[in-house]
């Protein structure tokens, strides 16, 4: 009765879940490589008592539901499982009712499951994936989606095969077999999530990576051919995921070497999984995949007022005659202290400008939005003016801002007791050379700047956190001006004055995909830090060039960038 029971409800689950089940091949015998042992099935359907493998030998895909607000977009929905099975049942669902919602019609991709034997592991994935792509393409106009805005979306193994089906479409994965063959199986852009098997430490045995994506001999799988049809991809990995989220940034750097569009999302203390699905929209978003792109609003216009300070204070850095290396031609430098109505943490957050340290703006749009922002969510912030022009040299073009920098964190240090605020929770932000000089500030602490001048000079300026969006400067092509070779040559290192000593604190990184100043700053800063076991935050925004959030389109990851750095502080200001 039990054994009844369980092939009833395994008939029933398959009633509600299959709303159009169609097979990818004509038949068994046109079945390109088909090995005996392997079924199609999603794992609750394999799991299920009552399971015959017999009647399920067959790839396929699975029309979801037509959209109710249809935008003429489709997306591939591909679950992981190391290519042993399709077990990624609750996400596939996830983001079906999400992209349903959003207008995006779904469609769900069973391919053939364990690895077949004797060829590689991935093979009779990559064949079920590039017929599920012509299928969907060919029904494009009796479905009503555009044939060319078809995307796909992977996790773990099915991250691989979307990487696969992104960027490998001009290379056959099986010899035609009838017509729908001649229709072409590139996707128009992907989101892949946790791909693994992308360093060449796993790719050949399909495993996490041994050395985790390092080591001067460790390379981007060649299996991934990058081809002229490789499209916009948005790549989602967390910094401790086994499956090394360097195959993520090696993937995204070849994105750039080619100009394609693309986003590079990865999460600090994260393990293997999908995180941040608000970023893919994001990205699909700005990448007008969801329909026409809203106008651009000034963001400095949304945090126009000082509603949420109560009390200010301004004051000098250096006192009277003691400022090192006074230049006659640089700006007076200082700090002012925003506090909040109602004060939710004791951490502090420093925040300044960017303006090629030729000149900075404590009240720009760089600073101003964030500190009332900040201010609204009960965060004490104190802005810096530090000293510009640049100083003559030979003094470096940073030298005195950094001076700048240390004093001002000190003072903070030294001031936060008598406000209430912790001593030791304060963090540093700046953009474009503010975002140079948080670099200097978080990597660089234990280097003095200048000579101590009295008793605030003994305290340290180790911050526990910091903040850099769109750094310029910190690669060796880059030292002055745009990157000359976008940052992506393995010959583009690091700026030789950021120290990474051992008090070097975590980042959060956000940075225009399409900077002058280029993301790869921002990405092998990165890579530095997780190599020191620092784990950091990093998203780059598709097509967005520098100072991305002067305005921005609603909906967009330009627009909601100030919430990625609420998010970030939350377990540094956690009382």
């Amino acid at each position: 009765m039990k054994k009844i029971l369980s092939i009833i409800l395994l008939l029933v689950s398959l009633q509600l879940s299959a709303w159009e089940r169609q097979p990818l091949w004509p038949g068994i015998d046109k079945m390109p490589d088909f090995q005996p042992h392997q079924i199609a099935a999603m794992t609750d359907v394999s799991k299920a008592l009552g399971f015959n493998p017999d009647e399920y030998r067959m790839p396929y895909i699975e029309w979801y539901e037509k959209p109710s607000n249809p935008n003429g977009a489709c997306m591939i929905l591909i679950s992981g499982g190391g290519y042993y099975n399709c077990c990624d049942v609750d996400l596939v669902e996830k983001w079906h009712k999400e992209l349903t919602a959003l207008g995006v019609q779904c469609v769900n991709f069973v391919y053939r499951t364990s690895r077949p034997k004797d060829i590689p592991y991935y093979q009779t994935a990559w064949e079920d994936g590039q017929r599920a792509v012509r299928m969907v393409r060919s029904q494009a106009k009796q479905r009503g989606f555009d044939p060319e805005k078809i995307g796909a979306i992977g996790m773990s193994a099915g991250g691989h095969l979307t990487l696969l089906l992104a960027t490998s479409s001009e290379t056959p994965a099986y010899e035609p077999i009838d017509k729908l063959d001649a229709v072409p199986c590139h996707i128009n852009w992907a989101v892949a999530n946790a791909p693994a098997y992308v360093t060449s430490d796993a790719d050949e045995k399909g495993i996490p990576a041994p050395r985790e994506g390092y080591g001067s001999d460790v390379t981007l799988s060649k299996v991934f051919k990058f081809d002229s049809h490789t499209c916009p991809i948005s790549l989602h990995h967390g910094g401790k995921d086994p499956y090394s989220p360097n195959g993520s940034t090696q993937v995204y750097r070849q994105l750039r070497r080619m100009k394609v569009p693309a986003e590079l999302h990865l999460y600090p203390n994260k393990p293997h999984g999908a995180f941040g699905f608000e970023r893919a929209v994001e990205f699909m978003t700005q990448m007008g995949y969801l329909g026409p792109v809203k106008p651009e609003e000034k963001l400095v216009d949304r945090f126009a007022s000082d509603e949420d300070r109560a009390g200010y204070k301004k004051e000098s850095i250096w006192p009277e005659g003691k400022m090192p290396d006074r230049q006659e031609n640089q700006c007076e430098p200082y700090i002012e202290w925003h506090f909040p109505h109602q004060l939710q943490t004791h951490a502090i957050q420093i925040i300044y400008s960017g303006g090629s340290y030729t000149g900075n703006d404590p009240d720009g749009f760089e600073v101003a939005p964030m500190r009332r922002y900040l201010n609204s969510l009960g965060i004490t912030v104190v802005t810096l003016k530090y000293r510009t022009p640049r100083p003559a040299a030979p003094l470096a073009k940073h030298t005195t801002a950094w001076q700048d920098l240390q004093r001002a964190i000190r003072i903070v240090r030294s001031e936060a007791p008598s406000h209430g605020l912790d001593p030791n929770r304060i963090g540093i932000m700046g953009s474009s050379a503010g975002g140079h000089l948080t670099l200097m500030g978080v990597t660089s602490s234990r280097h003095k700047s200048y000579y101590p001048i009295d008793k605030i000079d003994k305290l340290s300026c180790k911050v526990q956190w910091g903040i850099g969006i769109y750094p310029a400067y910190a690669l060796t092509d880059g030292l002055e001006k745009n990157n000359t070779t976008g940052g992506n040559d393995d010959s583009a290192v690091l700026a030789p004055e950021f120290s990474f000593d051992l008090d070097t604190a975590p980042m959060l990184f956000i940075h225009g995909d399409a900077d002058g100043w280029a993301s790869m700053n921002s990405v092998k800063a990165w890579e530095k830090m997780r190599a020191m076991g620092i784990q950091s935050e990093l998203h780059t925004l598709a097509t967005r060039k520098h100072c991305f959030q002067r305005t921005a389109s609603p909906g967009t990851g330009s627009y909601t960038w100030m919430d990625r750095v609420a998010e970030y502080l939350q377990p540094f200001i956690a009382e």
